[in-house]
């Protein structure tokens, strides 16, 4: 079920509510403007008009994978979307969809209990200026916005897929779909636990750095930028 509204502070925030009162797995929630709109680590989300804001929810079962590997699940199914739209699409971890190195969209996971708010922030219409990496819109890259409405009602079912995929096959399937759709191996990555070359995802879904002596480091948490 979509449910959408005209204008909120922010639409993992009003799932998370949701939530706590019940509210079946598989609900998503869209606004055409969020106010007080985040990114990871508590980053500020620009919500222009036209793009998409939306969030779902999923309710944990037993036997499922990690919940934190729902992020390439999430992953999966807004690339396999986007590239409806446009070409050149990838990946890059832990939730960022690129083209050519600028962002065009972000996955925000957030603990609700025993469920997980999954937000999806895409740059349909218009990107922001961002001060520390470069943006760019489906828009910009294809000629013709696409229509927000449209767009979740597509990503909603492809995720509705990926997700039974993440439940039935485990985390292997989905990592292996994943590194199909993100830049290539041996891409040159920084992080906040230094640089190096990218060298796939570990089983557990975490980030492979290849560092400058040959040794492997395993990241589990922070920001990655493209060098």
């Amino acid at each position: 079920m979509i449910r959408t509204v005209a204008e909120t502070g922010s639409t993992n925030d009003d799932l998370a509510a949701l939530a706590r009162e019940g509210v079946a797995e598989g609900t998503w929630l869209r606004a055409d403007r969020q106010t007080g709109g985040k990114g990871r680590q508590g980053r500020a989300w620009m919500s222009p008009p036209g793009n998409l804001y939306a969030s779902t929810l999923v309710r944990l079962q037993p036997g499922d994978p990690p919940a934190a590997t729902l992020a390439l699940a999430a992953a999966i199914a807004l690339h396999e979307v986007a590239s409806f739209h446009a070409g050149g699409l990838s990946l890059k971890w832990p939730n960022d969809l690129l083209a050519s190195g600028a962002k065009v969209a972000g996955i925000l996971l957030e603990r609700e209990g025993e469920a997980v708010v999954i937000g999806f922030g895409v740059n349909l219409a218009a990107h922001p200026d961002l001060p520390d990496r470069p943006s760019t819109s489906l828009a910009a890259l294809a000629g013709t916005v696409p229509d927000p409405a449209g767009f979740l009602e597509m990503l909603a079912e492809s995720f509705a897929r990926w997700l039974m995929r993440w439940r039935q096959d485990g985390v292997a399937a989905i990592r292996r779909r994943w590194l199909e759709a993100a830049h290539p191996i041996g891409t040159a990555l920084a992080t906040s636990e230094g640089a190096g070359l990218f060298e796939g995802l570990d089983e557990a879904g975490a980030l492979r750095l290849r560092l400058a002596d040959g040794s492997i480091r395993t990241i589990h948490a922070g920001d990655v930028f493209l060098i």
